[in-house]
């Protein structure tokens, strides 16, 4: 029987082939359920809560995620000749960018997870994405240059080609992807989730008018292996 407090996460499961769970509290009661069932487990908290179980109970710290806050008055937008917003793209352009756009997330730095299942959990997502049209792809001078995700008001992920970084498209395909993204929503705010130690991408959004807001500590927890030869 399922624990009240484990939620299942078979997004996860399909990457990592364990069971997978975010925990829904961080009473003991709920961290004891941890110890119950085999799998990987996530718990997000409060960087003000009281962590003193967390360690007794096998849960370790992998990332901190922020959330910038863009109201749509407050968007800054940069122009830039070339760029464009298209729903029209080659979807294994887009596989392509993701498989070598996002190193730096938490299940990335958990020690627990190898890097290729990282990256297919990330290549996994967005193959969803383009199933459910929530995928804008950002062209420079024709050519796919990286793409925007979103879902409702969330912005989900923004990636570029490695190939195109470092020259000024940033703000332009960011701006240009949440106006766009704006006209799609009955929503006055953009919402999204930023690693601190993603500097680049934190200071891309605070230049284009978005505004820091919550915040949140994530804790991972393995109780079992991962099938990784299998």
């Amino acid at each position: 029987m399922m624990q009240k407090y484990l939620r299942p996460t078979p997004w996860d499961q399909r990457n990592f082939h364990i069971p997978t769970y975010e925990l829904t509290s961080i009473s003991e009661e709920a961290l004891h359920q941890s110890n119950e069932h085999e799998g990987h487990f996530t718990l997000k908290i409060d960087p003000l809560a009281n962590t003193e179980l967390l360690n007794k109970y096998g849960f370790y710290y992998v990332d901190t995620l922020i959330e910038p806050v863009c109201h749509k008055s407050a968007l800054k937008f940069t122009e830039k000749d070339g760029v464009e917003l298209s729903y029209n793209y080659n979807k294994s352009e887009i596989l392509r960018i993701t498989a070598e756009a996002f190193q730096g997330g938490r299940f990335h730095r958990d020690y627990n997870i190898p890097n290729f299942m990282a990256d297919n959990r990330y290549v996994n997502w967005v193959k969803d994405l383009i199933e459910e049209n929530q995928i804008m792809a950002l062209k420079y001078e024709g050519s796919t240059a990286g793409f925007y995700a979103y879902e409702g008001n969330k912005i989900l992920l923004l990636g570029m080609d490695a190939s195109y970084r470092g020259k000024g498209l940033a703000k332009p395909f960011l701006s240009k992807g949440a106006s766009e993204h704006f006209s799609l929503v009955d929503e006055d705010e953009l919402v999204t989730s930023i690693s601190p130690s993603n500097l680049p991408s934190l200071n891309l959004f605070i230049s284009t008018g978005f505004k820091l807001r919550n915040t949140v500590d994530v804790y991972h927890k393995l109780n079992g292996s991962l099938p990784v030869g299998g």
